[in-house]
């Protein structure tokens, strides 16, 4: 674990030997795998983190007036700490009066809450991509499905689309196995990470249609709801519509490799087949 300040990026944390995050750039991160969730569905109630101890992300879900609970599970008391001494500002997150921290692994509590009946359920786990991971696992997403309510969303961390497109492809079908909703793939900017890009796999229960790609729930750069000490710098609702859009690499010929599962709002369509 260290914390070291750089002329370019401000102060930087570093766990395992990995960049965590910058001050410079983690709103780039942090919004989105906040917003491309809750603003892709009307008046988010009740929401769960899983990981995300830094309190970034808990600073971007309070934006968001219609909440009223925000369950946080992260497995490391001393990187919660961490964060509130050297990150302040994004440490905020924490003093919302909405927020309950579980310390505690975040499937363990899944499985002591059977029918959580969650909006939305954020996952921003360390490197969860591996397929050897626990947060990859069928298991793991069967009761992130049994944890939401019909129509909930899921945003899990999905890393790059430069270095990991064979682990997308494998995580966007299991995926579509396991979720009767909508899949889709979306990425951002964030400089300071490997490639200068991070993925996101957001995903909806059956029940009210939910297409991602159109925010209706639109949480604009000027407001300054919660916690937050300011506005977006970040997100707006064209980007939240933009990070849908893959480059042509990761496309195979006119059918998407990594991306939409939808023909219209939440049905699969073969012309989408991750090849």
């Amino acid at each position: 674990m260290m914390v070291f300040q750089s002329s370019a990026y401000g102060k930087v944390f570093v766990l395992d030997g990995a960049l965590q995050l910058t001050e410079k750039d983690e709103c780039a991160y942090q919004e989105m795998i906040t917003h491309l969730p809750l603003c892709s569905i009307p008046k988010p109630n009740k929401v769960l983190l899983i990981g995300g101890g830094d309190g970034g992300i808990l600073r971007e879900i309070s934006r968001h007036s219609s909440v009223e609970q925000i369950d946080i599970c992260e497995i490391d008391m001393m990187l919660v700490d961490v964060y509130k001494k050297f990150f302040p500002d994004i440490a905020v997150g924490y003093e919302d009066p909405r927020v309950t921290l579980h310390v505690r692994d975040g499937i363990l509590f899944l499985e002591s809450n059977p029918g959580g009946n969650y909006d939305a359920i954020i996952v921003d786990a360390f490197d969860p991509i591996r397929p050897d991971h626990e947060l990859f696992e069928t298991s793991f997403f069967e009761l992130v499905t049994k944890s939401l309510r019909p129509g909930g969303v899921l945003c899990i961390q999905a890393e790059s689309i430069w270095f990991h497109s064979l682990d997308i492809e494998q995580l966007v079908k299991k995926c579509r196995q396991i979720f009767k909703g909508s899949v889709e793939y979306a990425w951002t900017i964030v400089p300071a990470y490997p490639s200068g890009v991070i993925g996101f796999l957001l995903c909806s229960t059956d029940g009210p249609p939910v297409n991602f790609k159109n925010p209706i729930n639109p949480t604009e750069p000027n407001e300054s709801y919660g916690v937050a000490k300011g506005p977006l710098k970040f997100y707006n609702s064209e980007v939240h519509s933009a990070a849908f859009c893959l480059p042509s690499f990761a496309k195979k010929g006119d059918e998407s490799k990594v991306g939409s599962t939808m023909n219209g709002v939440g049905t699969t369509t073969t012309k989408d087949v991750i090849k």
